[in-house]
């Protein structure tokens, strides 16, 4: 007996294509770099200024650092191909590394804000303002640089744990903005409380981006469905082969860059297995052309046959 037609050729997914390997890895490492290179430059700055702003932005910048490094270790383990132990692959320690760096923020959060109500109740004037300017300009720079970048690898891999990672950069942006902001006030116009109330505001933006963060690491260990869209998308596709009479049970769910899709075709009752398989292969290379990333499993039910189906 020949090889059906619909089997040659079929996809087999064995784990991150190599090229969104590197394009992840590269993100992780230039997280790393960036978060070293601004520590360095804001406890200078700090040192110099004595300024609480830059004292709560070194502080994010540490615990960036941590949760840079977080992220770099867990995306080179959940871009590992499925093993004996791990057979779906290992793309939920993205979510767990989100879910750290949730917990590492708001850390920094809380730290920021007690910092900044305690200069509140005792302000004074900062030192050296053209040191902290200087910093946080080249902070914005590097800053905005390695989001740039994230955007581009997250649009190319769907990263989880990459996505988080530039949450909580493009907060450090508006913060930066912030904190230049209050230094000048505070030099200028001599306002000094500009700056620990810039801090405050600096604990409020980080615990926002948190929730964010949070939510889509929380959905991936959870197992969320993915949006429904997509399970349209799905379904059309499955009812787009002339031999499939109605489809049900989709589930869907994500791990880092992985989508998995399991569906159940309805098929006539009269078909030879061979045929069904046939059937079943073709809507699954389908599926793989609009999911490149996606493990696809189908199961076959006779149309017409009564039995229990999700109620959702």
């Amino acid at each position: 007996m020949s090889e059906p037609t619909a089997d040659r050729g079929r996809p087999r997914r064995r784990g991150v294509p190599p090229e969104q390997v590197r394009l992840m890895r590269a993100a992780g490492l230039a997280s790393v770099s960036v978060a070293a290179v601004l520590i360095a430059l804001k406890v200078w700055a700090w040192l110099t200024t004595d300024s609480v702003a830059l004292l709560s932005s070194l502080a994010d910048s540490l615990l960036d650092l941590l949760a840079s490094m977080i992220t770099f270790f867990a995306l080179s383990f959940a871009v590992t191909p499925p093993d004996r132990e791990h057979r779906f692959g290992h793309g939920k320690s993205e979510g767990i590394a989100g879910l750290v760096q949730a917990l590492i923020v708001s850390g920094s959060a809380v730290y920021v804000a007690f910092a900044a109500v305690q200069r509140l109740l005792r302000p004074q004037p900062l030192e050296q303002i053209e040191v902290g300017v200087g910093v946080m300009l080249v902070s914005l720079a590097l800053t905005i640089s390695l989001i740039t970048f994230q955007r581009r690898v997250v649009a190319r891999t769907g990263s989880i744990a990459v996505s988080a990672d530039s949450v909580h950069y493009r907060a450090d942006v508006l913060t930066n903005v912030g904190i230049l902001a209050g230094i000048l006030a505070a030099d200028l116009l001599s306002w000094h409380i500009a700056d620990p109330l810039i801090g405050l505001a600096v604990a409020g933006v980080i615990l926002v981006s948190v929730k964010q963060i949070a939510f889509d690491s929380l959905n991936v260990l959870l197992d969320r469905e993915l949006p429904g869209k997509v399970r349209k998308r799905i379904e059309h596709i499955a009812t787009a082969h002339p031999a499939v009479l109605g489809v049900h049970d989709i589930r869907t769910r994500s791990a880092g860059s992985m989508q998995f899709i399991q569906l159940h075709l309805e098929l006539d009752p009269g078909l030879t297995l061979l045929e069904v398989h046939e059937i079943s292969d073709a809507v699954e290379i389908e599926m793989h052309k609009a999911f490149p990333l996606a493990e696809v499993l189908i199961h076959a039910d006779p149309y017409g046959l009564k039995e229990p189906r999700d109620s959702f």
